[in-house]
């Protein structure tokens, strides 16, 4: 088997892919490896013979995809988020970056170490792949052809004895720092509510107005009043049904349907009036509420205010659906390729609106290849490009970091004219699937051999121990820090120390709400440029 493995790399990679991907599956007290399983099972095919390999142009059209895919879909998120909450928590998450590698430098001297296993152990305690590619995409580029292969399998075998503790450490920290704190996720959730409702489910109630106080008053007043946690469906007056605009004038005894979380819909109906004694929702014979896909790339990137639908086509979107997350619409909700929006319309306009959605699944499972293609290769060029520092330190972005880069600016633009950036959601995920577990399977492959002699050395164990301290000391002293001194709020917190997304399931467990998530979806793509060049200063100031 291992000389057919020899003849075919394909046929290796696969094996490795697969196997490491049914591993990954297994659930150990709630806990998964996950993509990441594909690392170790390469490593153990490598380790069978040196002679066994992968062609490095599949691992770096792994990493590239990989981060690409990442980068176009944490685009809007990172730009919006950083406006919301500013420099603070992007400061927060640099130093305490910072604060792992300076405890990496503590543990090179404590262990003598040398630097391409520190640079390993940074690395893989922060659980960070695309910095472990970008690191041996530079060593390649940068180091005399006889060290390459020795320096490439030194960083990996750090990487992969510390990896383990990254997840379990960060796991360790959460939970013992969750007890001392005295940390009420619930009540948290609470305070938190009024401008992350993330974890609500979105449910429609038909209410009566009855408070006299709004007679008269117009929808956009009620809209305002609850911050636009609200969104109206079908309306039903003393001239018949009709779907309501933010102009429209309530009076007493109007019934309409109300759209949002059920705590805030309970808080809508206490001020506006009653439950109405039928669902408006139950009568289809003039409107049809039906799910429609985001197919048409004309309308990506565009928010619903934008389409006038309520003035063009008598219709309202209530809710859209990205993902498994379902979101409550309103005018400045921007559409993705890959949603589903509910939608309140006449009969007879329906056509109308799956031709201007699209509604073609068979479109959405498409990739748009002159974009990906386009962009990918402003994001390699990019990488190439070459950074000169005083002291003739040079410095370039490499496979990992360009096309990052490339793919957050993408991302946030969405479009430029006829050019849709974005993928559909659904395309999004299989392609970062796809380029990680190329990537892990041959780095994996590539590094096993060497991971096996430093095992049976006796070294495994102490770098093992370094893996440990890295990370449960930072990540202790990251979520101590930001809960006392930045103020930031614990469920936040978790989401940014959750590196990898075993991590991330745990703390979702913990907090028993998606508000970790926010705290994820900041870290991650500012995390990935600070964590890949960390690693390569590291490994070229020790």
């Amino acid at each position: 088997m291992i000389e057919a493995f020899k003849e075919s790399p394909l046929l290796l990679l696969f094996i490795v892919s697969a196997i490491g991907y049914a591993i990954g599956n297994i659930s150990i007290k709630g806990t998964k490896l996950g993509v990441a399983a594909v690392l170790f099972v390469g490593l153990g095919f490598g380790a069978l013979s040196p002679e066994l390999k992968v062609p490095d142009v599949i691992i770096v059209l792994g990493l590239a995809i990989f981060v690409y895919t990442i980068g176009l879909s944490s685009g809007p998120g990172f730009f919006y988020t950083f406006k919301q909450r500013g420099a603070k928590d992007i400061s927060f998450i640099i130093g305490v970056l910072c604060f792992y590698a300076l405890v990496t430098v503590g543990v090179h001297f404590l262990f003598g170490l040398d630097a391409a296993t520190s640079a390993g152990l940074l690395s893989g305690s922060v659980t960070n792949t695309p910095s472990l590619a970008a690191l041996l995409d530079f060593i390649n580029n940068s180091q005399a052809l006889d060290l390459q292969e020795s320096l490439s399998s030194a960083v990996v075998v750090g990487y992969s004895l510390s990896y383990p503790m990254g997840v379990l450490g960060a796991m360790f920290a959460i939970a013992m720092m969750q007890k001392w704190l005295n940390i009420d996720f619930k009540a948290e959730e609470e305070i938190l509510k009024k401008d992350y409702p993330i974890s609500e489910n979105i449910c429609k109630k038909s209410i009566t107005i009855t408070n006299p106080q709004l007679e008269g008053a117009s929808l956009r007043t009620v809209f305002q009043h609850f911050h636009g946690r609200i969104a109206f469906g079908r309306m039903q007056n003393s001239e018949g049904q009709l779907l309501p605009n933010m102009d429209t004038i309530l009076h007493i005894g109007d019934q309409i349907v109300l759209v949002g979380g059920e705590k805030i819909l309970d808080e809508a109906i206490a001020k506006l009036g009653e439950p109405a004694s039928q669902e408006l929702s139950f009568d289809r014979s003039i409107y049809e509420v039906r799910r429609l896909f985001v197919s048409n790339a004309d309308i990506a990137g565009e928010k619903i205010a934008s389409l006038n639908l309520i003035e063009k086509y008598s219709t309202i979107i209530t809710r859209v659906k990205r993902g498994d997350i379902d979101l409550l619409a309103n005018g400045e909700t921007v559409l993705e390729l890959g949603d589903r929006v509910l939608i309140v319309a006449r009969h007879d306009e329906m056509k109308k609106l799956s031709k201007l959605f699209g509604n073609s699944y068979q479109d959405l499972s498409q990739i748009n290849l002159f974009s990906f293609g386009f962009g990918m290769a402003l994001g390699l060029l990019l990488g190439m490009v070459t950074f000169q520092f005083p002291g003739g330190f040079t410095f370039n972005l490499g496979f990992a970091g360009g096309p990052l880069i490339v793919a957050l600016l993408l991302g946030s633009v969405r479009r430029t004219g006829p050019i849709v950036w974005t993928l559909p959601y659904s395309a999004n995920l299989t392609l970062r699937q796809f380029g990680l577990i190329l990537l892990l399977a041959g780095i994996g492959i590539r590094s096993g051999h060497t991971f096996l002699q430093t095992i049976i050395s006796g070294g495994g164990g102490w770098l093992f121990l370094a893996g440990a301290l890295i990370s449960i000391i930072s990540a202790f002293a990251a979520l101590f820090v930001g809960y006392k001194i930045f103020k930031i709020p614990f469920s936040f917190l978790i989401g940014m120390v959750s590196s990898q997304p075993a991590v991330l399931d745990f703390s979702l467990d913990r907090a028993k709400n998606n508000l970790p998530t926010i705290g994820f979806t900041l870290m991650l793509p500012i995390g990935l440029i600070v964590k890949i060049i960390l690693v390569q200063l590291l490994f070229v100031f020790l």
